[in-house]
Parts: structure tokens; C-alpha cells; sequence
């Protein structure tokens, strides 16, 4: 049956996809909070030293970032996507073989890391976005919520193994369900719905007349043939590169060490794993409404929000050591759950929208060097001033101001002054 008769459109497949990969691939890698404290336990090195594998993990996926989004530009999204199958699922089934800090770095930090700027947030930013325009952020939205349905599921059952059968056996497992559930799938991917016949948003799917309606607010940028080297020398381009920085600093500096904090302020293994979960559990609902609101407001205001999620969720850590309570640890929880992963739903959709056009994918990928630079500092980071100060406050205050900081980036780089969303069309100049 051609792709035009069919009832449902293709993009809500791609989304199904999508958030099987990320329930899967992301929380695989963000399991390393889980194995931290047994590998610790086991070998006795430096906080410092064993959180830089997951940290050097980013710096491999900055400098595998800008191939990926260039093999996205010529290749779309099957080959990246099996490649970090194939990566993620491989290094997985190595890291039990650790002895030595170089082993966990290699399996851990090059083999999952590159494998998971494939299959996590940015691999997925440099295709999805352009099957849908008017419900943009909320098919991005839902198919990133995949992340917290797999984070209620998957993680207890990797504590679990951990617990009855020891941390490789739980590597051991993630990586054969990386390999059985992901490879197959992924082949069903297709880049944008023009190569089947159709439109973004399924417009036109069924026969009927098809009458774009432009939300272009700045012609003059629209028009320009958005190269890597001309979108690096606007300021929008630095505004979002500090924004991704910032973000992605604040998200996994609290990540990594957040299980291991609330051991040692005295909260129960069980506890720390379900509040890990449940963080990004309460992520689903946050990235669809907010994905949603993205559409309706902009994507400024949601990126702001995000970055207060943060911010409150570090005040509310440094608040626990104190006094400490479950209440306390359900306000952190939402803070960073359902506020702060809120800019997933729209990393990609920002920088499409300013930059849109063939070279994307190579900007994107760019980009997402700053991003993962955030990415890989924030965990080093705070390892590094923890084993200095002999505690996680310092480094907490760090992370409030860098997202806070945060925060204002994306109103700087300002795409609603270049693509209006469906809620703001009525700026679209006639």
C-alpha cells in the first residue's frame, strides 16, 4: 500500500521508535549512576577518577558529534542509529572484564558514550524534528518520555541484578537487550517524510488539499543558505552552544553523583535507586506538557523553566544534608524530573528552527559539542571538588549559578524571531 493511503501517519511511527531507543539506550548509560558505588566498593579508587569514565564518555561523544552529524546529513538515521546499537551493546558486554581504571574508560567511557550520542537525545534531535511542524514539541516530547517509562522499569531491574548477581551481570544483561530489541527496529527509521511521499505533520496524507501556512517571522535569515561556518559566526549560534553547555552541565552533574549523595547522608540503597527513577518516571509527563507548551508559547519560556528546575533541585540536595526527609527528596525529584528535562523536548527544535535547512545536521552535531563538553565537566566537576572539600556542597552551588545562567541562553538566541511556533503565528509577518 503506498505510503499516502495509509491511516496512520509515519511520523507517530518514527516516534514509537524513538521512544523505545531512548527508554533502552539512554538508560543504559545513565545506569553508571547505579554501578558507581559497587565498583567503588570493589576497586576503592578516587570518586574523582571513576565518575571521569562517564565523564570521558562525553568527551568521546564531542568529538564523534560532528561525524555523526554529518553521516546524518549524507547516510539519515538507520546507519547512525546501528552504529551506536552496535557500540553501546558491545561495550556493555566488555565492561565486566574491568580491572583496571583504563578498562572501565574504554567500555564505559568510549564504547557506551560514543554509542549513546547515536541512540540518546542528540542522535534522535538530528531527524525527528522534521516530521513534524505544528505539533513539533509534542511528538518530540513524547517520544523523549520513552526515557522515563524505561528509567520505572529498567533501573530497579539493573539494582536488582546488581544486588542478587553483581554489577557485571547487570552489564551483562543491558548489553544483550541493547543488541535484541534496538538493532531491528532501527531499521525501520527514515530521515523525513518527504523520502515516502508525504508531509510533515501527515498534511495532505489523505488525499485532501495541502495549504502550508508559513510561520517564517525573519525572511531575511530563513533565506540565507545556513552553512557550519556562517551559522559560527552569529551570536545565536554561541548563545546556544552556552545554553546546551549549561544545560547538560546541570543535568549530569546531579545524575552521576546523586545515588551516591543521598547513600551518604543516610537514605537506603532502595530509596536513592527509586528516587533516580523516578526522576526521570516524572520526566514523562514533564517532557510531553512542556513539549506541548513549547508549541504554544515558545520555546524560550520552557528552556527557562528547565533551567529553575535545576537550579532548585541543587538548592534542594544541599538543603537534604540538613534535613533530611522524604518530602524534601520528593520536591528534588520533581524539580529536576518533571521541570528540568523539560529541554530535551526542545534542544533539537531550537536549533532547527534558527538554522533549518541541508547543513543541520553538521550544525547540529557541532553544537552538541558544547553540549556534551557541559555534559562531560559537570560529573568530573563535582568528583573533583568533592574529593577536595570532603563534600558535595560547593560543587551544588556551582551547579545552581550554571543553571541559572543557563536559563537565559535561549532567550538571547531567540528563535521565535525566526520561526514562530503554532501558538504564535499570529507574529508571522502577512
Amino acid at each position: 500500500m503506498p505510503a499516502t493511503q495509509t491511516r496512520l501517519f509515519y511520523g507517530w511511527i518514527i516516534v514509537g521508535i524513538t521512544f523505545v531507543t531512548m527508554a533502552i539506550g539512554v538508560n543504559a548509560r545513565t545506569s553508571f549512576s547505579l554501578l558507581f558505588s559497587p565498583i567503588l566498593d570493589e576497586f576503592g579508587w578516587d570518586r574523582g577518577v571513576t565518575a571521569g569514565a562517564f565523564s570521558f564518555g562525553f568527551l568521546v561523544s564531542a568529538i564523534i558529534s560532528p561525524l555523526i552529524g554529518r553521516m546524518m546529513d549524507r547516510s539519515g538515521p538507520r546507519l547512525v542509529m546501528e552504529i551506536g546499537v552496535v557500540l553501546m551493546g558491545s561495550g556493555l558486554l566488555l565492561a565486566p572484564l574491568t580491572t583496571q581504571p583504563w578498562h572501565l574508560y574504554l567500555t564505559i567511557g568510549v564504547m557506551v558514550g560514543g554509542g549513546s550520542i547515536c541512540l540518546g537525545y542528540s542522535g534522535q534531535s538530528l531527524f525527528l524534528p522534521n516530521w513534524f511542524i505544528r505539533k513539533r514539541g509534542l511528538a518530540i516530547g513524547i517520544a523523549f518520555a520513552g526515557v522515563g517509562i524505561g528509567s520505572v522499569t529498567m533501573l530497579p531491574w539493573v539494582q536488582w541484578l546488581i544486588e542478587t548477581s553483581g554489577w557485571r551481570s547487570a552489564c551483562i544483561a543491558m548489553g544483550l537487550l541493547v543488541l535484541v530489541v534496538l538493532a531491528p527496529i532501527n531499521l525501520m527509521l527514515r530521515k523525513r517524510p518527504e523520502d515516502m511521499g508525504l508531509q510533515p505533520d501527515g498534511d495532505g496524507a489523505h488525499g485532501g488539499a495541502y495549504k502550508p501556512v508559513s510561520n517564517v517571522v525573519d525572511p531575511a535569515w530563513v533565506a540565507v543558505d545556513w552553512t557550519l561556518a556562517r551559522a559560527m559566526k552569529t551570536a545565536r549560534f554561541w548563545w546556544i552552544a552556552a545554553g546546551f553547555f549549561c544545560g547538560l552541565y546541570g543535568w549530569y552533574a546531579v545524575q552521576v553523583h546523586q545515588t551516591k549523595y543521598l547513600l551518604d547522608i543516610g537514605f537506603s540503597r532502595g530509596v536513592a535507586a527509586w528516587a533516580l527513577g523516578l526522576v526521570s518516571l516524572l520526566g514523562v509527563p514533564g517532557q510531553i506538557y512542556f513539549g506541548h507548551l513549547s508549541d504554544r508559547i515558545g520555546r524560550e519560556w520552557v528552556w527557562c523553566i528547565s533551567g529553575l528546575g535545576f537550579a532548585i533541585c541543587y538548592a534542594t540536595l544541599i538543603l537534604l544534608a540538613e534535613l533530611p526527609s522524604l518530602a524534601l527528596i520528593g520536591v528534588m525529584v520533581v524539580a529536576q524530573g518533571v521541570l528540568g528535562y523539560a529541554c530535551t523536548s526542545i534542544m533539537g527544535a531550537v536549533v532547527l528552527e534558527i538554522f533549518q535547512g541541508k547543513h543541520f545536521g553538521s550544525i547540529f552535531g557541532v553544537l552538541m559539542l558544547a553540549a556534551l563538553a557541559g555534559g562531560a565537566s559537570g560529573p568530573w566537576v563535582t568528583g573533583v571538588l568533592h574529593d577536595h572539600f570532603g563534600t558535595y556542597t560547593v560543587a551544588f552551588l556551582i551547579g545552581i549559578v550554571v543553571s541559572l545562567v543557563g536559563a537565559l541562553t535561549i532567550w538571547m538566541a531567540a528563535p521565535g524571531k525566526i520561526r514562530a511556533v503554532t501558538g504564535r503565528l499570529h507574529q508571522v509577518p502577512a
